[in-house]
């Protein structure tokens, strides 16, 4: 799905523009080696189990030969930083059902969070580019294409539940390269889903934002980058308690 076939453009943003809330949130509650220590292929014996396995999936995204690794990874940090809440499950290779052009396909993504039974909070995406030279996999495109399914699934819920279907979701999302992690929001319409739906190019623009930022590979940049998750977790919140299906 392109982006500029359905009038969306993407946005970079400041930190501050971006997070709002708090782009600069304490990391206190983490175990201090997850931010000192190297990401190494052996385990250091001074070190908790659950320091040195997340390690050990930084480890694996660092040098990462497969897919699978970065995915791991990415559903590790957000464990580690809070993102499962009650209700609430990270998934991966989560399917949801995506409707092009009167066409019934499926949005596969990488990671996702989910609030159980039955509503998309957040979409991950891996960047496939770094395991293949040719830019056939544009993944912004793939991130709209997920938070667009995430909308449709999660009115058909709505509606399912005997709710009001809502007339905007806005979607947070993140894709990983490697290690490095970009956040975005995607503001997704009634008006946006019927066009994509339907094959037809949507009146109004919609405009998305995104931050992009650091490797945690280096241990220099970790530490700015695990803030920024955490920044991102509240403001991932704060947009889908609009669209809880409770």
């Amino acid at each position: 799905m392109s982006s500029t076939a359905y009038n969306i453009s993407i946005t970079p943003t400041s930190p501050d523009n971006f997070f709002q809330h708090d782009p600069d949130p304490s990391l206190d509650h983490l175990d201090p080696s997850i931010l000192t220590s190297p990401a190494i292929h052996f385990d250091d014996p001074n070190l908790s189990e659950s320091t040195a396995e997340y390690l050990g999936y930084l480890d694996l995204a660092t040098r990462a030969s497969h897919v699978s690794a970065i995915v791991d990874f990415a559903a590790a940090t957000l464990r580690l930083l809070g993102f499962r809440a009650p209700k609430t499950t990270v998934a991966t290779r989560y399917i949801i059902p995506l409707t092009v052009c009167g066409e019934k396909r499926a949005a596969q993504t990488d990671v996702c969070i989910i609030h159980r039974p039955s509503t998309i909070l957040l979409v991950l995406v891996e960047d496939k580019t770094i395991f293949n030279n040719t830019p056939a996999f544009d993944v912004e495109a793939q991130v709209v294409a997920e938070a667009i399914a995430a909308f449709q699934f999660n009115n058909g819920k709505r509606a399912d539940n005997g709710r009001s279907i809502l007339e905007a979701m806005t979607i947070p999302c993140i894709t990983m390269s490697g290690t490095t992690p970009t956040f975005y929001l995607v503001p997704v319409t009634k008006e946006l889903s019927d066009a994509v739906i339907t094959g037809h190019y949507p009146t109004s623009p919609t405009h998305a934002l995104k931050r992009v930022s650091d490797g945690m590979a280096d241990m220099e940049f970790r530490k700015i980058a695990l803030k920024r998750f955490l920044a991102f977790k509240a403001l991932a919140k704060s947009h889908w308690q609009r669209y809880i299906v409770v």
